[in-house]
């Protein structure tokens, strides 16, 4: 098997070598880091593990360095500094790749297709199903796909690579080739139980809860811009328990297992278990946005799913401003 030695390199290689480096060298890297094996990137492209390995020595070749640690036997491949350095280069091309093949897609398709959507709990409880009733309305050909990416890491993954078309999300969004249309600004309160001496009150301050067991949601992109306020104030927060799942924070909190900093419009209405209290002083709202790859087409179907979204959006604010 090909390998770059140090006497190889001894030599620089001209600029125009890299002309040489084709889409097929790039995504034999990405699929082999990402899988460990020559043999199972070879099963994901459709090549034989022997095609596999010459596309990755052809590749060495060009670029004039070692870029995968061959150990033999059962053990993973791994990638070399400068084949880490490399497949940071691969994995953008491939993404950028995979979302010109889903732009395609969404131009032949026109008005017929799927719009891939991704949402969470709260928006999914409360924003989505009025969002997808007024879009089938008046896109009936329009197939919509939902998922719920498992983190923000995963939904921004799918932004990028093309699978996922939209995606409801707290700001700020990352770094990267990301727009997005802010929707509504949901208040973070005080979820305690309706038997708990908290709930006498219609508001209270963080500074009451010393022996209260606090629970929340798991760290994402809103729930940091809160613990990074409260931090500026002198304020650190200890959590007792923390779950994604508004429904289990709400059972816990009518069971007094503890009182919830919770976004409103995860708090599910008509609850008589629980009471909700104003935080004095406020802690930052959570500002909720549908976010798109801002350098891929977006079809006149994506551009109405977001003119909707905005319209229910503002409707929800209203009510939580009212309620």
């Amino acid at each position: 098997m090909t390998s770059i030695t140090a006497t190889d390199r001894q030599f620089e290689l001209p600029d125009h070598a890299w002309l040489g480096v084709e889409l097929r060298h790039l995504a034999a890297l990405e699929a082999v880091a990402r899988t460990g094996s020559f043999g199972r990137a070879a099963l994901e492209l459709g090549y034989t593990q022997s095609a596999v390995s010459q596309q990755i020595a052809a590749l060495e070749r060009i670029v004039g360095e070692k870029l995968v640690e061959r150990p033999g036997g059962p053990r993973a491949v791994s990638m070399t500094e400068a084949g880490e350095l490399l497949l940071r280069h691969a994995e953008a091309i491939v993404n950028r790749l995979d979302a010109a093949r889903a732009d395609m897609a969404s131009l032949r398709a026109g008005e017929t297709g799927t719009l891939r959507v991704a949402t969470y709990q709260s928006i999914s409880a409360r924003v989505l199903p009025t969002v997808m009733r007024r879009f089938i309305g008046t896109w009936p050909k329009i197939a919509i796909e939902l998922s719920e990416p498992s983190n923000d890491e995963r939904l921004y993954q799918g932004i990028e690579n093309g699978s996922i078309d939209l995606g409801f999300a707290s700001l700020p969004v990352p770094d990267g080739p990301f727009a997005y249309l802010e929707l509504l600004s949901d208040p973070h309160v005080l979820l305690v139980s309706s038997d708990s001496p908290l709930a006498a009150r219609d508001d209270a301050s963080l500074a009451d809860l010393d022996d209260v067991a606090l629970i929340g949601s798991n760290l994402c992109s809103s729930a940091r811009v809160v613990e990074n306020s409260l931090e500026e104030r002198g304020t650190s927060l200890e959590y007792a328990f923390r779950s994604d799942d508004n429904t289990t924070l709400q059972g816990l909190v009518a069971a007094r297992f503890g009182v919830a900093l919770m976004p409103l419009l995860a708090i599910q209405p008509g609850d008589e278990r629980v009471k909700v209290l104003q935080l004095d002083p406020p802690v930052p709202d959570r500002r909720l946005a549908v976010v798109w790859h801002r350098d891929r087409h977006r079809s006149p179907a994506a551009r109405a799913f977001v003119e909707i979204a905005q319209t229910v959006s503002a409707d929800v604010e209203q009510e939580l401003v009212l309620g």
